[in-house]
């Protein structure tokens, strides 16, 4: 995956409203040598970390990264070789929580490519941690193939038949074997397949982990030939760094994650962002006041408290008349949006948001394209704004 400047500041980004504010601080992990077959494992530790927590009247099942200590993960993989396929924003952040926390693991990219000289740059050795796609793999006891949603549907001819009895395959979403139609990729059925992602991205999932704190992560089995795959993706996900794991699917994974982003999480924000701002330009109001009025208080005073206490400790805290007008107006947003998300998890459900996904990136232009779209973000006069703003932040004088 391409890194340009932007995105490498972004590793040292210290913040996020998924993180759980109460992890120990993580000790420094020393590195470890272990390698070799994929053998039967040893029950580690006679009782699994597993406690049902009520979220909201429901009850659910919860696994927790105090329940893997490093000695217990050390124990567990010391016979596997995780080979992390691909050096994206998820293989940056999992392959350094993994290589920190002392376990066997080599990253398999394109050899002399772009993610080829970043892993280089963050200390991943030719020909000792990393590999070309292919030699990595034979190598690996756990494939973990966090190549783009396009690269894995463009590469799986090549790699499913390195996919051999007794290895593990591991995906950080349910894309490309949900929309197996779409992607052509079809798991093997003799091997455990199964599912460990993070709710955030990698770039998060690393932060989080350097600050002793663990992001919230899924799990879910597609396969399972051994009897230990569920166990598997629990361990590998308190591996990559998670602070908790809940249980779900393929499907409900991929389903819940493409709505979202499409939806609350990045899409649907932005798009709520820009139909404020144009209305307050529209009737007057300055630049710095719509921006500030739009996104400045919603992203630093705000939804920072939402994320920490809860959308309910909001309307108990504001003042009488915020209080009376959003108790007023939530509805008739709920009202109104409510058709949009329904038509948007349609789509995501029948396969039309991933085909649209593959069908743009896969494009030989696809870079060059997205950069059009991206520049006119960019250049947008909300986030020129934004640009200014930020820079009279009292953190930044």
């Amino acid at each position: 995956m391409y890194r340009n400047a932007a995105a490498r500041l972004a590793r040292s980004s210290r913040s996020s409203t998924r993180a759980l504010s109460s992890m120990a601080k993580r000790p420094t992990l020393v590195a470890s040598a272990a390698a070799g077959a994929n053998v039967a494992r040893s029950n580690v530790g006679a009782v699994r970390g597993l406690k049902k927590i009520n979220f909201g009247g429901v009850e659910e099942l919860v696994h927790e990264r105090a329940d893997w200590p490093r000695e217990k993960l050390l124990e567990y993989f010391k016979n596997d070789t995780m080979a992390l396929i691909g050096y994206g924003s998820q293989g940056y952040g999992q392959g350094l929580n993994l290589r920190d926390n002392g376990l066997n693991v080599i990253i398999g990219v394109r050899e002399n490519g772009a993610s080829w000289k970043a892993a280089i740059e963050d200390g991943w050795v030719p020909g000792e941690n990393l590999f070309p796609i292919n030699e990595a793999i034979e190598k690996g006891t756990i494939v973990m193939n966090l190549l783009s949603d396009a690269s894995q549907s463009s590469t799986w001819a090549d790699i499913k038949p390195l996919l051999t009895e007794g290895k593990t395959l591991y995906f950080s979403h349910g894309f490309s074997p949900v929309f197996k139609e779409l992607t052509k990729v079809d798991p093997p059925t003799n091997i455990d397949v199964i599912l460990a992602a993070p709710k955030g991205s990698g770039r998060t999932v690393r932060s989080l982990f350097k600050e002793g704190r663990g992001i919230n992560s899924s799990y879910a089995v597609w396969n399972d030939v051994t009897g230990k795959a569920e166990e598997k993706a629990i361990a590998l996900a308190v591996a990559i760094g998670s602070g908790y794991i809940y249980q779900t699917t393929f499907e409900k994974e991929v389903y819940s994650d493409l709505y979202g982003e499409r939806g609350c999480l990045m899409g649907g924000i932005h798009g709520m962002f820009l139909a404020q701002y144009d209305v307050l330009r529209e009737n007057g109001h300055s630049p710095s006041e719509a921006f500030n009025e739009t996104v400045e208080e919603a992203t630093q005073s705000l939804y920072p408290l939402i994320g920490k206490y809860g959308m309910d400790y909001m309307y108990d805290a504001c003042s009488t008349t915020a209080r009376r007008g959003a108790l007023d107006w939530y509805p008739i947003f709920k009202e109104n949006l409510k058709p949009v998300f329904q038509k948007l998890y349609a789509s995501v459900r029948d396969g039309s948001e991933t085909q649209r996904s593959l069908d743009f990136n896969s494009q030989v232009n696809y870079r060059e394209e997205l950069e059009k779209e991206l520049v006119t973000i960019r250049n947008m006069e909300i986030w020129r704004v934004g640009k200014e703003v930020r820079k009279l932040r009292p953190e930044n004088n």
